[in-house]
C-alpha cells in the first residue's frame, strides 16, 4: 500500500486468475461492485498501470491500484466485532480437526451444532473458526453445509484460493459425500434412486423444505441398505447427487422411510423405542473431493455416540457400511436415459434408411445390367 494516497497491492498466488471485482471484495472491506464499477469507469481502477474493467481477471505479481479510502463517517455505525473465544471454545473448536493440510481442514461436527450462525443461533461451527486461522492464510471458510442436527465431515477451506476450488468442486458434483443413516421401516428395494424436487414449503418462513412437482428444484438421492434389523429399521448409506436444502431428509421421509430422529420430516413415526435415541441418525461418514495442489481429501468421520450405540443395540458392524464401494459416477438422470433414448433411436432410423437406399440402387444397378445385356445381345443378332 502507498501512504495516504492511491493505494497499491501486489496479487497473491491464492488470487490468481480472479475477478477483479472479486479480489476486491475480498481485500477491501466494505467495497461494492457498484463502487468497482465506478473505479473502473473513470480510470482510478489500474491493473499494472492499464485501466481494467470490474470482470477482467488478475494474474500473481500484478499490481492492482485503487483510489484512496474514502473518510470514515462519524455517524457510521461501528462494525460488529466478534467476541473472543475462551479457552474452552478454541480446545473444542481443534478437538474438531481430523484432516488438516495447508489448504483445508475437515471437521467432524457433532450433533446440535449449526454450521452457521442466525436467529437465536450464537453456537456454531462458522464462530469457532478464529480458533483455527493460521497468521499467515487468515481466517478458514466454509465451503458447505452440514444441518444443525447432522453430524460428520465438514470441510473448510484454509485459503480463499481453497475456498473458490472446493465451491467449484460442490456446485459442479464432483465432490463425493458419503451419509449414513437409520432409517424406519425397511426399503422394498436394496439400491435405489429417488428423484423428486424439492421447494420452500409455503408458510414455514424457508424452515422446511417438502416435494413439489411442480415448483421444486431438481433433487437426486442414491440409497443403498446397509443392514436391516427386520422389518423395524433399516441401515442406510446415502449420496445426494445434488445439493437442497435438506435434501436427504426429505426425500427419506417422501418414499415413507423417514429418519430415526427426525421428527420435522417423520413426524411421531421417526422414533423408535427399544433404547434407541431420539436424536437424529444422519452422519456424513465420508467426504471425498480434489485437492487444489494435486491429488485428492479423502477423509472419513467417526460416528457420535449416539449413532453408534443405536447400531451396537441393533446388531451391526460399522465395518460392513466401510465396505460400500463409493461410486465413480452419478446414475444418468432421467432427462439423461431420454437423451440417450432419443439418440439411439435416430441413429437406428438413420441406419434403416441407409439400408434402404442401398437394396434400391442395387436393385437399379441390376436391372441397368440386365438390360444392357439384353440390347448388347439383339445388336449381336
Amino acid at each position: 500500500m502507498s501512504g495516504e494516497g492511491v493505494r497499491q497491492f501486489t496479487v497473491a498466488l491464492d488470487d490468481d486468475g480472479i475477478r477483479v471485482d472479486r479480489w476486491c471484495k475480498r481485500h477491501l472491506d466494505g467495497t461494492s461492485f457498484t463502487t468497482v464499477a465506478k473505479w473502473a469507469r473513470t480510470g482510478q481502477l489500474r491493473l499494472d498501470g492499464a485501466r481494467v474493467g470490474p470482470g477482467d481477471r488478475v494474474q500473481a505479481g500484478q499490481v492492482v491500484r485503487v483510489p484512496p479510502p474514502e473518510p470514515v463517517r462519524v455517524d457510521a455505525k461501528p462494525e460488529r466485532q466478534r467476541a473472543p473465544l475462551s479457552d474452552d471454545e478454541i480446545a473444542f473448536a481443534r478437538e474438531l480437526v481430523i484432516h488438516r493440510d495447508a489448504q483445508a481442514l475437515v471437521l467432524n461436527k457433532p450433533p446440535g451444532l449449526a454450521t452457521q450462525g442466525g436467529t437465536k443461533t450464537t453456537a456454531h461451527v462458522d464462530g469457532l473458526l478464529d480458533a483455527l486461522q493460521d497468521e499467515s492464510q487468515g481466517r478458514p471458510k466454509l465451503v458447505h453445509r452440514l444441518d444443525k442436527d447432522t453430524s460428520g465431515a465438514l470441510l473448510v477451506a484454509r485459503t480463499s484460493r481453497a475456498a473458490a476450488f472446493f465451491a467449484k468442486a460442490f456446485s459442479g458434483r464432483t465432490a463425493k459425500k458419503v451419509y449414513w443413516a437409520l432409517i424406519v421401516d425397511v426399503p422394498s428395494i436394496d439400491d435405489g434412486m429417488i428423484e423428486l424436487p424439492i421447494a420452500k414449503q409455503p408458510g414455514t418462513g424457508g424452515e422446511k423444505m417438502h416435494v413439489d412437482e411442480a415448483e421444486g428444484q431438481a433433487a437426486r438421492t442414491r440409497y443403498r441398505v446397509i443392514e436391516r434389523a427386520g422389518n423395524r429399521t433399516a441401515w442406510v448409506e446415502l449420496q445426494p447427487l445434488t445439493g437442497r436444502t435438506h435434501q436427504l431428509r426429505v426425500h427419506m421421509a417422501a418414499i415413507g422411510h423417514p429418519i430415526v430422529g427426525d421428527g420435522k420430516y417423520g413426524g411421531p413415526a421417526a422414533f423408535l423405542t427399544g433404547g434407541i435415541s431420539r436424536k437424529m441418525h444422519l452422519h456424513a461418514r465420508r467426504i471425498r473431493v480434489d485437492h487444489p495442489d494435486g491429488g485428492e481429501i479423502d477423509v472419513t468421520a467417526e460416528l457420535p455416540s449416539h449413532f453408534s450405540e443405536s447400531l451396537a443395540s441393533l446388531g451391526f458392524e460399522a465395518m460392513a457400511g466401510d465396505m460400500m464401494p463409493l461410486d465413480e459416477r452419478a446414475p444418468p438422470t432421467r432427462e439423461e436415459k431420454k437423451a440417450r433414448a432419443r439418440a439411439h433411436a435416430k441413429t437406428v432410423r438413420k441406419e434403416r434408411r441407409g439400408e434402404r437406399r442401398s437394396r434400391a440402387g442395387g436393385e437399379g444397378k441390376s436391372g441397368e445390367g440386365r438390360g444392357g445385356e439384353g440390347r448388347g445381345g439383339g445388336r449381336r443378332g
